[in-house]
């Protein structure tokens, strides 16, 4: 694996020289994890935002973290285009034949000069096909088209259904809800109704009496709820005085037109609006879902974009806390959704996701190219700002003010100005609070071949162009084994209710319908089987309902061919319901003593056939809980992976951060000694050629009365050879020293490089997923009844 390619870390370009454009060789490593303290990337056109933004979302790809990307402008649709053989006809499609012919050449020779200069560009930052390849292995890539059949379909109608139990319990993330759905549906709408006016009370008070009552809505419930809402007071004013029936209607009028719209159904098509289905494919992979919002007028961005938020917040108040990235929201071009002074409706869930993300691992990355467009204050927590060139100085001083803010006044201002005035193409100033200082860096070359803005014709191509999606991985979620219904009954004519002996018991399992009722008898048998293990930490109870066909052979009843019915036993019931007839009753279950005989078998086959099927994980210790899909597990068992990685690594630094400290300051003390000698030294040779220059000069004087003072600064003179001569010695001794701390240094850093390697290529690895099977241990069943059912049939003896 190259250097760059080290798991939590993305691969972001190389550092660089601002003033003369000088590229080093390192690269620039960012970890994930900083990525859960938010990023904002501001930059002007054609500064090489896009790029550098796109290389981020493809590092979070290939360290297999999931991306809901939000693409107003229509750029983020390029990171479906993604070729690993580097074909010229792999970028045929997407040339544009006008251009290819101003530049004087045919379309396909243009297509062989991108796929030439794309190969070049990925080598010159050391990557190549293979790693576009792994990038598209890492990950699925999907382009969502709202309102529109270009791309894939979302259905906005779980946005307005019911949230969870434990957000309806808040009562201030209810509230928030409401209040941003009313708000995104009357702009769609076209009704000009800002918070707190007449509309927008009604229409968000009957979404939260809907949702508090576990009532989900859609446009045409809520229609109707408008012109007679479930309430008759808002507030402490009676619903007639606050907002008359008249005027209501005007209103459900206005909505009724929305629905009617040509068009509309467009937007209540395709797929569930549901974060959890997004993130992740249904096999567990990551996702990276781009939203292209780009066909749609500026009030269907605002309502789509706030229920999308919304339902990302509501599902990352469902997950578990984690230090590890778990996932990340992006957005491009974010001007008029995260104003610094106006409050709209996206703006609320992005100040949650902001604030509340960090604790859940939701980064949260923002994008674009004019600096007025950012709430600097919202933007306080941010940890990491990237910078490129700029349109104006007062852009330029505008993001300077911010940085500051967010940097609490640990920012050298004047010497980020220089920087960011010395900004070229790709070139970005990189502020991160867990990495100080800031330095300038240049994007790496993209793995996705960037096109430009994608039409909804091109959107349409893609999908025609790229191979479908490979099949989901089978996924067996069935909490016990398969078994098929039970064989009917043969045709028999049905009557009044027999008369059953005494001791028997008899319950009926309820019909779903209204209408009159045929039932079979079955033998029905109730249990609670127990499954419990220590080791995987699980400790489960099932409640087990079965009805067995009732046969007349030596053997009446066998529960190995039961069918389990999708019932509690609390709700059996005592009496038929409504009108019935009944087909009639074998003779052996019309004998009290065989129910004893079918009770000791039932307990024996729950015994032997029983089990609880789960999915578990040897080295990390994580097993599936019950019921938990094999879906659900493998992105719980990601995130456990993620988890146990960034510990390992960090384990590894912290366990010779000791060390490193000691032989930083070993080399700083050697290093300053070396200095010290160097500087004896030079005065001891400057004393000796002093010395020596006087006791030459004498002698040539030839003075007689000097003689003696020659002879004594002779003497001196060769004392100051001896001196430098030892000082010589002392020098090369502290050079030694040096360079053994040097060598001890690059031997500890070897090390580590070593260790941090073997972990990369420990967690590279696909996760394996082991199924185990729990049997009930002896004693663990428990059967509560066996007794004679009456099962509801289609009346031919069909259950």
């Amino acid at each position: 694996m190259k250097d760059f390619e080290k798991l939590g870390l993305f691969y972001l370009g190389r550092p660089c020289d601002p003033a003369t454009g000088a590229v080093q060789d390192e690269p620039v490593l960012y970890d994930s994890r900083d990525l859960v303290t938010h990023a904002v990337a501001v930059g002007m056109t054609g500064s090489g935002k896009t790029g550098l933004c796109l290389g981020l979302i493809e590092e979070a790809a290939i360290d297999g973290i999931p991306v809901l990307a939000i693409d107003p402008k229509g750029d983020l649709g390029n990171l479906l285009l993604t070729f690993p053989q580097l074909r010229p006809q792999d970028f045929r499609p997407w040339i544009d034949e006008d251009e290819a012919r101003r530049a004087g050449r045919t379309p396909d020779d243009q297509a062989s000069a991108e796929a030439e200069r794309w190969g070049k560009g990925l080598a010159e930052w050391g990557e190549d096909g293979a790693r576009i390849e792994r990038l598209r292995k890492a990950a699925d890539f999907a382009i969502y088209t709202p309102g529109s059949r270009a791309g894939r379909q979302v259905s906005i109608l779980a946005s307005l259904a019911a949230p969870t139990p434990e957000s309806v319990a808040d009562g201030e993330l209810l509230s928030e809800r409401a209040g941003s759905t009313a708000t995104s549906l009357l702009a769609l709408a076209g009704v000009d109704a800002a918070p707190r006016s007449r509309e927008h009370t009604l229409l968000a008070s009957v979404f939260a009496a809907a949702w508090q009552a576990g009532r989900d809505l859609d446009l045409g419930a809520l229609i109707q709820q408008v012109q007679t809402p479930p309430f008759q007071k808002v507030g402490v004013v009676d619903l007639e005085s606050f907002y008359p029936a008249k005027e209501r209607f005007e209103l459900a009028m206005t909505l009724n037109g929305l629905l009617a719209a040509p068009g509309f159904e467009q937007w209540l098509e395709g797929e569930s609006l549901d974060p959890a289905t997004l993130f992740y494919t249904a096999d567990g992979r990551p996702r990276v879902a781009v939203f292209s919002i780009a066909h749609l007028g500026d009030a269907e961005r605002m309502f789509f974009v706030s229920l999308l938020l919304n339902q990302v917040v509501a599902w990352m108040r469902r997950q578990s806390g984690t230090t590890s990235l778990r996932a990340i929201v992006y957005m491009d071009e974010i001007m008029g959704y995260f104003p610094p002074v106006a409050n709209p409706p996206s703006k609320g869930p992005f100040l949650t996701l902001l604030k509340q993300g960090r604790a859940f691992g939701i980064g949260v990355v923002l994008a674009t190219q004019n600096p007025v467009d950012l709430d600097y204050k919202g933007l306080s927590n941010t940890g990491t700002w990237f910078l490129g060139r700029l349109q104006t100085e007062r852009d330029k001083l505008r993001v300077l003010d911010g940085l500051e803010g967010a940097a609490s006044g640990s920012l050298d201002r004047a010497e980020v100005d220089r920087l960011l005035s010395g900004l070229g193409k790709r070139m970005f100033l990189l502020h991160n609070v867990h990495e100080p200082p800031p330095f300038v860096f240049q994007t790496r070359w993209t793995l996705s071949y960037l096109k430009g803005p994608m039409s909804r014709q091109d959107i349409g191509k893609i999908q025609s162009v790229r191979s479908a999606p490979a099949p989901a991985r089978p996924v067996d979620v069935a909490p016990g084994p398969g078994r098929q219904p039970a064989p009917s009954a043969s045709v028999q004519a049905a009557g009044a209710r027999p008369v059953v002996p005494p001791g028997i018991d008899q319950y009926f399992v309820p019909n779903s319908g209204d209408g009159p009722v045929v039932y079979r008898p079955v033998a029905l048998g109730g249990g609670r089987v127990r499954f419990s293990d220590a080791k995987l930490g699980v400790s489960e109870e099932r409640q087990v309902l079965l009805a067995a066909a009732l046969g007349g052979g030596p053997v009446a009843v066998d529960w190995a061919d039961a069918t389990r019915l999708d019932v509690a036993t609390g709700d059996l019931r005592r009496e038929p319901q409504g009108p019935a007839e009944f087909l009639p009753v074998p003779d052996a279950a019309l004998k009290p003593r065989n129910y004893d005989a079918w009770q000791k078998s039932l307990s024996k086959s729950l015994s032997e056939s029983e089990t609880l099927q789960l999915f578990s994980n040897a080295e990390l210790k994580v097993t599936s809980k019950p019921g938990e899909t094999e879906r659900d597990f493998r992105i719980r068992l990601q995130d456990s992976q993620r988890e146990a990685r960034d510990r390992a690594l960090d384990a590894v630094r912290e366990k010779y951060a000791g060390k490193q400290r000691q032989l930083v300051d070993r080399l700083r003390r050697a290093e300053t000694a070396r200095e010290r000698e160097s500087g004896q030294a030079s005065q001891a040779k400057l004393q000796t050629a002093v010395s020596m220059g006087a006791t030459l000069l004498g002698m040539v004087l030839g003075r007689k009365a000097a003689s003696a003072s020659s002879l004594g600064r002779a003497t001196t003179a060769a004392r100051g050879i001896g001196r430098s001569m030892k000082e010589s010695e002392d020098i090369k001794r502290a050079e030694e020293t040096v360079e053994a701390v040097k060598q001890e240094q690059a031997k500890i850093e070897e090390t580590v490089k070593t260790e941090l390697q073997q972990l990369t290529d420990r967690f590279a690895a696909d996760v394996t997923i082991d199924r185990v099977a729990l049997a009930p241990k002896r004693g663990a069943v428990t059967v509560q009844f066996v007794a004679l059912g009456w099962l509801p049939t289609d009346g031919r003896g069909g259950g």
